[in-house]
C-alpha cells in the first residue's frame, strides 16, 4: 500500500499515469533478488486503481529517452532517493532536464519492514516448511531485534487516518442495475492471488460491485495461526482498497457472514476462492445463511499464490543471501589477513 500510495499521488499531478516495472534481472543487479516475478509484478501494478498504463522491461535507470518515449512530459518518485549499483542517482538526468516531481514516501511501511515482519514469524512459530538442520541453524538470525513477537501486537509502525482512508476510498455508492457481491478473508500482504480472485468474481456480473470483508487481526489469527497476519487491519484496508476491483470495504467485518450484513448491503452474491473454510468458533459454516439463500458461489482464482508461499520465498532469499554475505566476508577476511602478512614481511 506504501506503493499504491505514491501512484496515487503520482495520478494527482498529472492527467494519465505510465508506471515503468523493472526486470528480475535489473532488480537482481541492483538490489537482490525480487519476491515476485516481473510477470506477477506486471499484473499487481495494473491492478491498482490509479494506472493507466505500465510499461514492462523498464531500465533501472530513467532517462529522458525513457519519457519521450512514452510520451511522457515528467517522471514522479518518491523522496527517498535510489542509487545503482555503482552508488549514483538514477533519476539524475531527468531532474537536470526539471522533468522529475517527488511525492512523500508513505511513514510507518517499506518492504524491508515487511520482510522484517515475515522473518519474525520464523523465530517461534515456524511455517509449513520441513526443518532442515541449514534451515534450523539461521532462524536466530530472522528475527533479530527486540520487535520478536506477532505483528498484531505492535510489529507495524502505521498509523491510520480517516484522511488516507477517504485518499483510498472510491467514495461510490452502488447504482441501480449494480449486481452486488460479497468476499471475505484476511487479504494479508495483498498480492497476485488475491487480484486473480478479484478479477474473476468481477468478471461475473456486468456491473459489479464489490465489497470486501476483512477480519479483525484476533481473527485471523484464530483461523490463521503462526504469526498471522503480517499487516494489521488498516494496512490491509488501504491495500484492498487501492485494488481497482473492490468497490468498499467492510473493517472488521464478522466470521459469519450473517443475515444482517446481507441485508444491510443489498448482497446478491458471496463467493469464496478455493482455499478451505475454516468453521466458525461455535464450529458452525461461517458460509450457513448465503448457502441457504442459494446466493453462495464458489470462484476459482486459477493462481496457486498463498501469503504462505511469499513467507517461504522471503525465507529461501534470506537464506541464500546469508551465505552469499558469509562467503563475501570469508573472502574479505582472507584478503586483509594476506595484506597483513605482507606487511608483516617486509618490516
Amino acid at each position: 500500500y506504501g506503493h499504491s500510495n505514491q501512484l496515487r499521488q503520482a495520478r494527482a499531478m498529472g492527467d494519465y499515469l505510465i508506471v515503468g516495472v523493472h526486470t528480475d534481472e535489473e532488480i537482481a543487479k541492483h538490489k537482490g533478488p525480487p519476491v515476485f516475478t516481473q510477470e506477477e509484478r506486471y499484473k499487481m501494478v495494473q491492478a491498482i486503481k490509479w494506472v493507466d498504463e505500465i510499461a514492462p522491461g523498464a531500465p533501472y535507470v530513467t532517462t529522458l529517452e525513457t519519457l519521450d518515449k512514452y510520451n511522457c512530459d515528467f517522471c514522479v518518485h518518491g523522496d527517498d532517493i535510489t542509487l545503482t549499483v555503482d552508488g549514483k542517482d538514477t533519476y539524475e538526468e531527468v531532474k537536470t532536464a526539471g522533468r522529475y516531481r517527488e511525492c512523500k514516501r508513505t511513514q510507518g511501511v517499506s518492504t524491508t519492514d515487511l520482510v522484517g515482519r515475515m522473518l519474525l514469524m520464523t523465530k517461534a512459530h515456524h511455517s509449513n516448511i520441513d526443518e532442515d538442520l541449514d534451515y534450523r541453524k539461521h532462524t536466530d538470525n530472522f528475527g533479530k531485534g527486540p520487535k520478536g513477537h506477532s505483528p498484531w501486537t505492535g510489529v507495524s509502525q502505521f498509523l491510520q487516518t480517516s484522511q488516507k482512508i477517504i485518499q483510498f476510498a472510491s467514495g461510490k455508492e452502488p447504482q441501480p442495475g449494480d449486481t452486488i457481491i460479497y468476499v471475505a478473508g484476511a487479504f494479508d500482504l495483498f498480492h497476485i492471488g488475491h487480484v486473480d480472485f478479484l478479477e474473476k468474481v468481477h468478471q461475473l456480473a456486468e456491473k459489479p460491485y464489490i465489497i470486501a470483508g476483512l477480519h479483525f487481526d484476533q481473527e485471523v489469527n484464530r483461523y490463521k495461526g503462526k504469526n498471522y497476519p503480517i499487516m494489521n487491519i488498516h494496512e490491509r484496508t488501504l491495500s484492498v482498497l487501492a485494488c481497482r476491483y473492490v468497490s468498499e470495504v467492510v473493517i472488521g467485518a464478522p466470521y459469519a457472514v450473517t443475515a444482517d450484513l446481507l441485508d444491510h448491503f443489498r448482497v446478491t452474491l458471496v463467493c469464496h476462492g478455493m482455499t478451505e473454510v475454516v468453521p466458525d468458533k461455535d464450529g458452525s459454516d461461517p458460509y450457513k445463511e448465503p448457502k441457504r439463500r442459494g446466493i453462495f458461489q464458489l470462484v476459482d482464482s486459477g493462481s496457486n499464490l498463498t501469503t504462505d508461499l511469499i513467507v517461504q520465498r522471503i525465507i529461501k532469499n534470506r537464506l541464500e543471501f546469508e551465505a552469499r554475505n558469509q562467503k563475501k566476508e570469508a573472502k574479505e577476511l582472507a584478503v586483509l589477513e594476506a595484506m597483513k602478512r605482507l606487511e608483516e614481511e617486509k618490516h
